[in-house]
């Protein structure tokens, strides 16, 4: 469920929830226009919008991103593009990019739909084509995806493979050729470079045999947010820049990072259920992992592992109380954490503690929050349970 309340970003006492993220509509809106800015004119940007827009709700990043000038949206499968469609995303003026989802059981909802299709193989042109064959009206346009060396999703089939199976595809449109990279952050190794020479020596191939598309891309956030220019396009595909992250470069050559303006839309809350004084030696939690070393002061929090908080920040990780930062003690539990509050006398029950985001001068983000718990960022944000309230400011 999600709600569209004003929410205080400060301390609240009276939590409305037992734990919510507040995702600000405006700030999703500036991030990507500072993005369009990056890469000029010519350059369409298309916001990644799968997985629930990041867990900040795929329909209301959308409209964001659509008022601030969005004509491109990108999902990972057929259901995802079904939902924008329902909820008002339209077929006139917004195109939806389905990357991942070319399975029989969704091919006809997709068409339905007006969602684009990218295939990744020379056999799915056949297969497209035989289905659009059936349809009528105008030819159906699709994006084919290279693997040019992650070794995942796309073909590898060479140019005059390629443009046979284009030749033989009379109601299907190759609209646009994309790639991903697979170490576009890291400048340690060649692997990005060799990935633009062996898309960019396959483009100019197919361009010998008269086959153009309209749109051509490789950049996700990292390629734009580096500088890797050669690689823009005239179109890219921001995901976690549009949340405001962008992840840290590797290795000593990288470039300044071109979208340090871009800033967090997500702050993460949780309401505090009790607050009590336990004595020295007191252990806390499953397996009594922590031992109170004097008199603490603790909080137990309405937010646990199955809310996507990761159980390995037990002992480890760290909250924002009463704007001070406040250890978690003991294990993570599937419902409820605990923080040592003793620093801030000033907290109890019903106020709001901040998991991610910032309380006057300290903050916490996705970048810490996965650094402690041995993860990345996208899987912080996305491991944010549809069980934890959005509140849309």
């Amino acid at each position: 469920m999600s709600v569209n309340i004003l929410a205080d970003n400060g301390r609240v006492s009276g939590s409305p929830f037992r734990s919510w993220v507040e995702i600000s509509r405006a700030q999703i809106g500036a991030n990507f226009r500072i993005i369009r800015d990056v890469v000029g004119d010519g350059i369409e940007v298309m916001p990644v919008v799968k997985a629930d827009g990041y867990r900040h709700g795929a329909v209301e990043v959308s409209r964001a991103v659509v008022a601030a000038g969005a004509r491109w949206l990108a999902v990972s499968n057929v259901e995802e593009g079904v939902a924008l469609r329902e909820a008002g995303i339209g077929a006139a003026d917004v195109r939806i990019l389905v990357m991942a989802d070319f399975l029989p059981a969704g091919r006809e909802t997709m068409l339905d739909q007006g969602l684009t299709p990218v295939l990744h193989s020379v056999e799915d042109i056949g297969v497209l084509s035989e289905l659009a064959a059936g349809r009528g009206g105008s030819a159906v346009k699709f994006h084919l995806k290279v693997d040019s060396g992650m070794c995942r999703l796309g073909t590898r089939a060479d140019a005059k493979e390629i443009a046979a199976a284009l030749g033989s595809a009379r109601y299907v449109e190759m609209e646009g050729l994309m790639t991903h990279f697979a170490s576009v952050s890291d400048f340690s190794g060649a692997q990005t470079e060799e990935q633009t020479a062996y898309f960019t020596a396959l483009l100019g191939e197919l361009r010998g045999l008269g086959v153009t598309a309209d749109r051509v891309h490789l950049s996700s956030t990292g390629g734009i947010a580096y500088g890797r220019r050669a690689a823009w396009g005239n179109l890219v595909r921001p995901g976690q820049a549009i949340y405001g992250y962008v992840s840290p470069a590797r290795g000593a050559l990288a470039p300044p990072n071109l979208l340090k303006a871009v800033r967090p839309a997500l702050t993460w809350k949780a309401a505090v259920l009790t607050v009590k004084e336990i004595p020295a030696g007191a252990r806390v939690g499953y397996g009594g992992i922590f031992r109170a070393s004097g008199p603490t002061r603790i909080a137990v929090l309405a937010v646990g592992y199955a809310d996507g908080l990761p159980h390995r920040l037990g002992n480890r990780g760290r909250v924002i109380a009463g704007g001070k930062f406040a250890n978690i003690v003991g294990a993570v539990s599937m419902d409820v954490t605990t923080i040592d509050v003793t620093a801030s006398p000033e907290i109890r029950p019903g106020d709001a503690v901040t998991i991610l985001g910032r309380e006057g001068d300290v903050g916490i983000d996705a970048q810490e929050i996965a650094k402690v718990a041995g993860t990345i960022s996208y899987n912080v944000l996305c491991g944010i349970s549809s069980r934890v309230k959005r509140v849309y400011v």
